[in-house]
Formats: structure tokens, C-alpha cells, sequence
């Protein structure tokens, strides 16, 4: 496999870890980009990048980064905190005020962006088209009954966290979600990060396929279980309500939507320079990256039904669970996507490491392609 791109010496062994993932056959495109005190030391990409694996992974391949793009928004929500557009601990119904019906009139920002609301899933099944349907998706969530007392317990809003968090952004902001994150973070770094993909970008999206013959650890291995045998489950209705979220991603609608949760669109690259930017104070003042950052939810995650840890829109290390470690140090914050995609910052370290792949493992929180990079990253520092 020819590897890309361009590293420094002393990275060498990441650059041979990054083309080892080659070695199994069906790994199709892959970019990783490292970066320490916002200067890149790696920046790699290889593969494929096509459906039918005849067009090579290019430097400016772009692929659906699916939950890292969570962090992204909810920066774009704190910058409106820091405005006074918007609070951590106002009701969300002082800005829209159809989110009191059903025993919510106490949720806060704070609450969804700490996956805390009670709101990961809708019980009364919708169809296929809902999900490209802004307002049916708003509505419906506005309406919906929390699933758990707010504030007391989490779970992970895989998909209702773009509509939730998304919806507030538009009130206060007077624009679409993916419009206020490009000019408010990926404008502002320079970052090749998209929610809501322009048609004459699509000739640069990777097509992303899963991989086969692999069941993955005890976490997904449960998840999965729970989906294909309880139709009515919190977990199911979590992805599968509307019932194309799990169908979408390579779809021309997919691409088009600001879907903030999951429908981001970029490289590895603009996943390091997120994190740089953040690392660096151009993102955030420090008391909202403190914010961002600090421990809201721990402890078993009623939609993921495995042990998460969580900030406000970041996922926070837990360096001794095996599957919930970025593997660098303690304080390490980041998201990863479905299937592999991950962007993360060490602080302690100055790290900022962007991963991302068109072919999806079937891991619930940490991928082991992304463990094994980040252990030999760990070795070169």
C-alpha cells in the first residue's frame, strides 16, 4: 500500500502503524493527521476512496464523520453562551417554548449537551422521510415525554442531539446549524469540515461501507442484541427511529441536511485543526473549555449500555475501561464517529489527532485501529 502524504522522523513508527492497517484486506481508505502545538508532525492519507475501490484516497478526500461531529457543535453553542445568546442553565423552553409540553419545562442546554435531557430517542415511530424533515423532527421532539427524570441519569443522544442542540442554535443564531458551525469554527481555522455538503462537493466524499466478519467487543456485542430482539427498547429507538439513519450515509440528501449530531463531512486534518484551535484558545474562552471539558456524566449509558463519561458534546477518557480510553493521557477529551472516524486533544500533552476511514468497524465507543495508532503515538512522545 503507497502511504501519502508527509511525517516527521521521529513519528516514523506512526507512519508504519498507519500503513500496518493496510494489511487486512478489507481496510479500503483511510487519513490520519497529528498535530503538536498546532504544528501537523503527521498528516497521511491512503487507499480508496470509491464505492468500487478504483478511485485512490486523495489529499483532499472528504468522508461523513458521523458523532465527531458533535463537538463541533456544541462549541458553536458555547460561543453562543459566551455572546449571551444563549445558557448553560436557562430552561430551553425560554427559547423555544413548544420544548415545555411533556415535563420538560426544566431541561437545560447543559442537560443535552451532557446527554442528560432524557431525550435520546422518540417513541412513536416515523417514517423513512422524517429525517430529512427539519420541522417534523423539532416537532416531535418538542413533544416527546423524557424517557428518565432529567438531570438524574444519561444516555447518549446518537442522532436527537443534532435536532435538540441544533434547533437552539438556529433560534438564537438566525441560521441553519451547519451554517453557524462553518462560519463560527471551520471558517474562522480553515477547516475542509461541512455540515450541510454542497452538490459540487460530493465528488470528494469517500463512499463508506462496513467491514464484514467482525462482532467487535462485549459493548456492541450487547447493543446489538438489544436492537435486533427489542424492537421497543430506548437503544433501538435511539437508531433506529426514523428507520433511515442507519441507511443514509451515502445518500445525496445525507450529504445536503445540517444534521449537527452526525452528517459533519471532513478529513483528518480539519479533525486535528478543530482540536487545535481549541487547545490554542481560538475556539473558546477559557472558562467555557472548562466547561466543555469537565465531568457532567459518568457511569453506565442507558442508550450505549456500557460506561461513558462525558462533558458538554465531548466524550472525556476513562483511562482504565478498555474500550473508553484514547490512550494518551488522563485529561484526553474528543468524539469519536460511528465506525472508526475520531478527533481528540490531549492538553497535558498538546496533542491534536485526527483519524478518519470509509470503512466501519462495528465498535461502540473506541475504535482498536485508533488505540493501536495513538499507543505508538504514546511511545514517540
Amino acid at each position: 500500500m503507497q502511504i501519502q502524504g508527509h511525517y516527521e522522523l521521529q513519528f516514523e513508527p506512526v507512519r508504519d502503524a498507519f500503513a500496518a492497517l493496510f494489511d487486512d484486506p478489507q481496510e479500503r481508505g483511510a487519513a490520519l493527521c497529528i498535530q503538536i502545538g498546532g504544528e501537523s508532525v503527521i498528516d497521511l492519507w491512503a487507499g480508496t476512496a470509491d464505492k468500487d475501490a478504483s478511485q485512490a484516497w486523495h489529499t483532499d478526500t472528504i468522508a461523513n464523520l458521523f458523532s465527531c461531529t458533535k463537538t463541533f457543535t456544541a462549541v458553536t453553542a458555547l460561543q453562543l453562551v459566551g455572546e449571551g445568546k444563549l445558557s448553560l442553565d436557562a430552561p430551553v423552553a425560554h427559547y423555544w417554548p413548544a420544548f415545555a409540553a411533556a415535563g420538560k419545562e426544566r431541561v437545560t442546554l447543559r442537560h443535552l449537551l451532557s446527554h442528560r435531557a432524557g431525550l435520546p430517542a422518540l417513541r412513536q415511530q416515523l417514517p423513512a422521510e422524517a429525517l430529512y424533515d427539519w420541522q417534523v423532527m423539532v416537532d416531535a421532539l418538542a413533544a416527546e415525554a423524557p424517557w428518565w427524570t432529567p438531570g438524574t441519569a444519561h444516555g447518549y443522544a446518537a442522532i436527537t442531539y443534532g435536532w435538540l442542540v441544533g434547533e437552539l442554535i438556529r433560534l438564537a443564531d438566525g441560521r441553519g446549524p451547519g451554517e453557524s458551525i462553518g462560519a463560527r469554527v471551520a471558517r474562522p481555522l480553515g477547516l475542509d469540515f461541512h455540515v450541510g455538503l454542497d452538490d459540487q462537493e460530493f465528488h470528494r466524499v469517500a463512499h463508506i461501507a462496513r467491514g464484514k466478519g467482525n462482532s467487535g467487543d462485549d459493548a456492541s456485542r450487547r447493543l446489538l442484541q438489544v436492537t435486533m430482539r427489542e424492537p421497543e427498547a430506548l437503544s433501538t429507538k435511539a437508531f433506529t427511529n426514523p428507520p433511515s439513519i442507519l441507511t443514509s450515509t451515502n445518500k445525496p440528501e445525507w450529504r445536503r441536511m445540517q444534521q449537527p449530531a452526525a452528517n459533519g463531512h471532513g478529513n483528518a486534518r480539519s479533525l486535528a485543526g478543530f482540536y487545535s484551535g481549541l487547545l490554542d484558545g481560538r475556539l473558546l474562552e477559557p472558562e467555557l473549555l472548562e466547561e466543555l471539558t469537565r465531568e457532567h456524566s459518568i457511569g453506565q449509558d442507558l442508550t450505549l449500555l456500557t460506561a461513558t463519561r462525558f462533558g458538554l458534546g465531548c466524550m472525556l477518557d476513562q483511562p482504565h475501561v478498555a474500550n473508553a480510553t484514547f490512550g494518551l493521557g488522563p485529561k484526553a477529551f474528543g468524539h469519536p464517529g460511528a465506525g472508526g472516524s475520531i478527533g481528540f486533544a490531549d492538553p497535558e500533552r498538546d496533542v491534536a489527532f485526527g483519524f478518519v476511514t470509509n470503512t466501519l468497524g462495528p465498535y461502540i465507543l473506541m475504535d482498536p485501529r485508533v488505540q493501536r495508532l495513538s499507543a505508538v503515538l504514546a511511545s514517540c512522545l
